[in-house]
């Protein structure tokens, strides 16, 4: 697969990385399965999907300690991404960004994911009672015990700035300007996809000009760009779609033509080409600095996704998937 690399440090990986969230966390309880998550995992890694993405509170814990199975067997494998800063309660997450309990939170991850360092540690949201600059210092202090690689920041503030109105990453943007002044960020994860391009405004051009890498979340839109999902099927109830805007019966049905219009371009190109590669594609098209990250818990949909690194979508191609149309209900 391609490799892409991530921060000032060069740190490679490919252009398509493994979102494991779906094996703990947030999607369809009943069909985590331990077993085929492993093999998933394992299967990723042969095709190329170096960069497993996980973070301590999916599950919460339990997707590390999956990750930890396969790491103890593969370590030189894989390029570790993990987050920090989120707390789980019984119906509640909370932020949690003191000094201390950022330290802790680390040796603790280290533990589960059973590795001696973490490639990439990521702030998962920024603490309000805390100033940032304290926590990232905190997180600086890792990478100059050997603990940690390099430093990443999930893009905190976006949904406070869909409702006072400003631009969607203003909030990030200023931390991201204050947390450089302590130590290099290497990475920065948000939302990008075809349905949700918001990134490309400010936040993908911030990366490029300081070479930092880009992680694209979501970029199969919870799985409505892969075209498998049905409108008015329903969803779990431990599944953050049942309670989301978009994926009611009549959004998911109102947005089809996105999909529709992804299998057009797909079919000019095999086949066996389907919409979710065409969606990743036009992700990593947008950048040198982009990484895309899926995610899944199916060996089947890991292959697909890993065969999308070498899909090369066309001028033609690419202008046909920016006018689509845009997404119509809220993401919030």
């Amino acid at each position: 697969m391609e490799r892409r690399t991530i921060g000032a440090g060069g740190l490679a990986v490919g252009a398509v990385g493994l979102g494991c969230m779906p094996m703990s966390w947030a999607y369809s309880g009943s069909r985590q399965r331990g077993d085929e998550s492993l093999r998933t995992v394992h299967r990723a890694l042969d095709l190329g999907s170096t960069l497993l993405d996980t973070a301590d509170m999916y599950g919460p814990f339990t997707n590390e300690l999956l990750l930890g199975r396969v790491l103890k067997e593969r370590r030189a494998d894989a390029f570790v991404s993990t987050k920090a800063g989120l707390l789980v309660g019984e119906q509640h997450i909370v932020a949690n960004g003191r000094p201390g309990y950022v330290k802790r939170a680390c040796d603790a991850s280290l533990r589960r994911l059973q590795t001696d360092v973490i490639d990439l540690y990521q702030l998962h949201r920024a603490d309000p009672e805390i100033p940032i600059e304290e926590t990232w210092g905190a997180m600086a202090e890792l990478v100059r015990a050997g603990k940690v690689r390099a430093l990443g920041l999930c893009a905190v503030g976006a949904r406070a700035g869909r409702r006072s109105g400003t631009r969607l990453h203003d909030t990030t943007l200023r931390q991201l300007q204050r947390v450089q002044q302590v130590f290099p960020v290497s990475a920065v994860q948000a939302e990008l996809s075809v349905w949700s391009p918001e990134a490309l405004d400010a936040l993908l051009p911030w990366c490029a000009a300081r070479g930092v890498g880009f992680l694209a979340a979501m970029p199969l839109g919870n799985g409505f760009l892969t075209g498998t999902l049905t409108p008015g099927e329903g969803f779990e109830r431990d599944d953050l779609r049942a309670r989301h805007p978009r994926f009611t019966a009549e959004m998911m049905a109102a947005n089809q033509p996105i999909v529709a219009g992804l299998r057009r371009v797909a079919g000019r190109h095999g086949e066996d080409v389907t919409a979710a590669q065409v969606a990743l594609a036009w992700v990593l098209a947008q950048g040198r600095h982009v990484i895309a990250l899926p995610g899944t818990k199916q060996k089947r949909w890991a292959e697909e996704n890993a065969a999308a690194a070498a899909l090369g979508l066309t001028a033609q191609d690419l202008a046909e998937v920016s006018r689509l149309p845009g997404a119509q209900g809220s993401w919030d």
